[in-house]
C-alpha cells in the first residue's frame, strides 16, 4: 500500500512533545481518532475516554538501544547502525555516512569483507547481505567479542561509545532516557531495540494510571525492533519476540468478555499475530518471526491500534489497512494533512478502532 499524499517538511516533529513549551509532559501530543471513514480530533489525554472498562492494550516492553555507533573505513568516517542481534553472535547492521547536521544519511552496503573500524579496538566484519536482493543491512561479527553479558562485546560498546540512532528530520541528538518508553523494562541478556517503539512514547505513569483506574488492562508483550531506514518497498525483516503466558490469557480473556484489544504500535501487532492460532486464540510463544501482517492476511486478534503516522510508502501501512481497510487509512491520512498533525517518533498519534454497531433494541408488544 502507497498512499497518494506528500508530507510536507515542517510536519515532521523535530524535538520531543516535553521540550516544545514549559510545563509540557511527554503525553502534550494530539490524537487522530479513526472509526471506519469517521475521524475525530483529540489530545492524547483524551484516550481514557476514548477506550472503555474491558478494553485491553497490548504494550511492547522493549528497551530501546544506544545503537548508533562511530566508525571507519580506512580514513572516511561512518556511523554504524546495530539493529539486531542473531542466534549465531553476528549483528545485522546498516553502515551510513555522517551527515553535516549530525545525522547519517544512507549510503551504498558491502562488500563483503569490508572491515569497520569501532571505539575501543574492536573491529566490524561484513559477510553476507540480510535479505536476497538487498544491500542495505548485512551480518556483520566483531571478531574475539563476547557477548557473555550485557557489559561485553557489542553491548559493552553500545554502552560506552553509542548513542540514539536519529534522522536529520530531528532538531538534535538527544539522550537514551528520551527514547524509552514508560513501558520499557531492560532485559537480562542486555537485548533490546534498535529503535524506540514510538507508538507508546506519549503514556506516562499519570496515564497509565488514570486507564488503570478505568477498567483498562495491559498486557506486556516484547519485540525488538531493528532500523527502520527502509527502501522503498523493502518488506519487514525477521525479528525476535516473545508473548508470556501472563499476557495470552488476558488478551484471550479479554476476547471472550466483548473488550477490545488495541495493539499500541505496530510491534505489539506482530508479536501478538505471530502467537494466535488459525483459531484466533493466543499462546504463549517466543523466537523469531518473519510474519507480515496485510491486508490480504488480516488480523485474527487485533481489533484497534494506535500508532504514529507513518511516511506515505512506508510497509507498516500495509497492517494499518489490514485493521481498518483501505478506505478507512486514506481518509485518515487526509485528516492528518489538513488538521497539521506532526510526523515521526516524537509526533502525533493515529488511534484505530472498530466502526461502532448501531444498537438496536427490541422490545415485546407488552414493553413499556
Amino acid at each position: 500500500m502507497t498512499l497518494a499524499v506528500r508530507v510536507p517538511e515542517e510536519l515532521s516533529a523535530r524535538v520531543p512533545a516535553e521540550q516544545r513549551g514549559p510545563g509540557l509532559d511527554r503525553d502534550a501530543v494530539r490524537l487522530l481518532v479513526s472509526r471506519g471513514t469517521d475521524v475525530t480530533h483529540h489530545a492524547f489525554g483524551e484516550l481514557p475516554r476514548l477506550l472503555r472498562a474491558g478494553d485491553l492494550l497490548v504494550v511492547n516492553t522493549s528497551e530501546t538501544l544506544a545503537a548508533a555507533v562511530d566508525g571507519r573505513i580506512g580514513r572516511a568516517r561512518v556511523v554504524v547502525h546495530f539493529s539486531t542481534r542473531g542466534d549465531d553472535g553476528r549483528w545485522a547492521v546498516e553502515l551510513r555516512d555522517p551527515d553535516p547536521r549530525g545525522a547519517t544519511r544512507a549510503r551504498a552496503g558491502g562488500p563483503a569483507g569490508t572491515d569497520v573500524g569501532l571505539p575501543g579496538g574492536l573491529r566490524l566484519v561484513l559477510e553476507e547481505p540480510l535479505s536476497p536482493g538487498s544491500e542495505r543491512l548485512w551480518w556483520a561479527r566483531v571478531p574475539g567479542a563476547r557477548e557473555s553479558s550485557p557489559a561485553a562485546g557489542v553491548r559493552g560498546l553500545m554502552r560506552e561509545h553509542g548513542r540514539p540512532i536519529r534522522y536529520s528530520y530531528t532538531e538534535r541528538d538527544q539522550p537514551l532516557s528520551v527514547y524509552q518508553t514508560v513501558f520499557a523494562l531492560p532485559a537480562a541478556d542486555g537485548t533490546g531495540s534498535a529503535e524506540m517503539p514510538s507508538a507508546a512514547r506519549p503514556f506516562t505513569l499519570r496515564m497509565v494510571t488514570e486507564l488503570v483506574s478505568r477498567g483498562v488492562q495491559f498486557a506486556p508483550i516484547t519485540l525488538h525492533t531493528g532500523v527502520a531506514s527502509a527502501e522503498a518497498h523493502e518488506p519487514p525483516y525477521p525479528e525476535r519476540f516473545a508473548v508470556p503466558e501472563a499476557s495470552a490469557r488476558l488478551i484471550n480473556a479479554a476476547k471472550a468478555g466483548g473488550g477490545r484489544v488495541v495493539a499500541v504500535g505496530t510491534t505489539a501487532v506482530r508479536a501478538v499475530e505471530s502467537a494466535a492460532g488459525a483459531d484466533g486464540v493466543v499462546r504463549a510463544r517466543e523466537g523469531w518471526t518473519d510474519l507480515v501482517v496485510t491486508p490480504e492476511r488480516g488480523v485474527r486478534v487485533v481489533d484497534g491500534l494506535l500508532t504514529g503516522l507513518h511516511e506515505p510508502e512506508a510497509s507498516h501501512l500495509l497492517m494499518l489497512e489490514a485493521v481498518a481497510g483501505r478506505a478507512a487509512i486514506d481518509r485518515s491520512y487526509e485528516a492528518a494533512l489538513q488538521g497539521l498533525y506532526l510526523w515521526h517518533e516524537f509526533g502525533d498519534v493515529h488511534l484505530i478502532l472498530p466502526e461502532e454497531r448501531p444498537h438496536t433494541e427490541h422490545c415485546a408488544s407488552n414493553c413499556r
